[in-house]
């Protein structure tokens, strides 16, 4: 069963503070969600480490 981790951060394009759902467990990924406030494109990167452990997030613009 997933285990999902939540991680709040800021949308760069509206600046509001958002809520993710992410799924340690996949391990490292790239992917793209919609802001849930102004329904822009966000590139989330993120890396886990060895313990499973959310190590790095990365929030981006889609057209960065």
């Amino acid at each position: 069963h997933m285990l999902l981790a939540e991680v709040a951060c800021s949308c760069p394009y509206c600046g509001e503070t958002i809520t993710l759902l992410i799924d340690p467990s996949a391990g490292n990924q790239t992917y793209y969600e919609d802001c849930s406030v102004c329904c822009r494109p966000i590139q989330l990167s993120f890396r886990i480490d060895n313990e499973g452990q959310l190590e790095q997030l990365v929030v981006q613009r889609d057209d960065e």
